[in-house]
């Protein structure tokens, strides 16, 4: 068993206007690397990798030996784009080595994320509304854009969802699906993975969609991929979703709240989902609320049972991740600049805060696995 883990947190570095117009100030150095003792589930800075540009979100090609990042920004090299930055990982030490850069030909690329095979990366363009596809060569280097997808239509919102915006995209395990929730335009949709050429293609059907003003961010797959749950920023509300394997549909089983009943915070809004590696319990951040809301999972259904909401250890919960393990949970709390660290209780799914340390406006978190 290993004595330690590695994590990487992507943070803001730069002002930034968010959706709701909010003027943000990052206070980020760039990329942090962080090691946990996972006897003590203490956390120490082992480097800092600074000059990066908002790098806010981040992640892996399948071998652990590159790290990706979208740079959030809204304009790049003159143009209305962002940026995505490749970094090879060094072994043992973990240490980043920049290796290129491309435009994102959208604004704002708020998720980024390789297909299983991990020969191409795919970037989220939060305001615009769209998906850069990259080539990914053998050196880890990013190759020109490959495929453009461009999301249009509104909903009922009229700060929020003037437009589309493509929060993240999510492939099933076996790389034949991927997924793009859309807060925009109330739609989780549905592309299939062709090969040959290598692109995504809209599937049938291209979407399922959820109330009006919902706003679909981000979701995940059980670990049999039975079921998926997509978590809503601007309703506060999960959805248990059936998975359909063979043509990619899904059929709506449940909807529910990341709050307690009966508790009203106005301006609260969802954003991470992680479900524990046996499947046992699924987690909802509540930014506002400022908590981590706790459900149990049907095994045999796949429905969600609420188990209450624990205080996420700080303001403004963007992300988290559950190790590998299943025995803890971290959380990067934005606004706080801290991830606090939970024991998860492996019986009731319950959390207890064990640790802390401080991070400024830590956006995204992300293990080496």
């Amino acid at each position: 068993m290993p004595e330690s883990l590695r994590f990487y947190i992507g943070t803001y570095t730069d002002p930034i206007i968010f959706g709701t117009g909010q003027v943000f100030e990052g206070k980020g150095e760039g990329i942090y690397l962080l090691e946990m003792d996972l006897s003590s589930g203490a956390l120490e800075i082992k480097h800092v990798f600074p000059n990066i540009v908002n790098p806010s979100y981040i992640t892996f090609d399948p071998s652990y030996n590159f790290l990706y990042a979208v740079n959030e920004l809204k304009e790049y090299q003159g143009k209305a784009s962002g940026s995505v930055s490749a970094f090879s990982i060094s072994q043992p030490d973990g240490v980043l080595t920049f290796i290129n850069k491309q435009a994102t030909s959208g604004t704002d690329p708020c998720h980024v994320t390789t297909n299983p095979q991990g020969n191409y990366l795919y970037v989220s363009n939060f305001m615009s509304g769209s998906v850069a596809v990259f080539p990914i060569n053998p050196d880890g280097s990013l190759g020109q854009t490959s495929q453009f997808i461009q999301h249009s239509g509104s909903s009922i919102d009229p700060s929020r969802q003037q437009g589309p915006h493509a929060h993240a995209l999510v492939f099933t395990p076996d790389g034949r699906f991927a997924f793009v929730p859309d807060l925009g335009l109330d739609k989780l949709m549905i592309y299939q993975s062709q090969q040959d050429p290598p692109m995504l293609v809209s599937s049938e059907p291209a979407f399922i969609k959820t109330i009006a003003g919902a706003g679909p961010r981000h979701c995940t797959f059980s670990p049999d991929c039975k079921y998926c749950y997509l978590i809503n920023e601007l309703d506060c509300t999960i959805l248990t979703l059936a998975f359909d394997k063979d043509n990619g549909s899904f059929t709506e089983l449940q909807r529910v709240s990341t709050l307690p009943e009966g508790v009203s915070c106005p301006g609260n809004s969802c954003a991470d989902i992680h479900i524990t590696p046996d499947g046992k319990f699924l987690y909802g951040s509540n930014r506002g609320h400022n908590s981590l809301a706790i459900y149990r999972v049907d095994r045999d259904y796949g429905m969600l049972d609420f188990m209450g909401c624990h205080p996420c250890g700080g303001a403004i919960p963007r992300s988290f991740e559950i190790t590998p393990a299943g025995d803890y949970l971290l959380c990067a709390n934005q606004d706080s600049d801290n991830i606090a660290v939970f024991r998860i209780d492996p019986d009731t799914g319950h959390l207890s805060e064990i640790s802390e340390i401080n991070i400024p406006t830590p956006v995204c978190i992300k293990t080496i696995k």
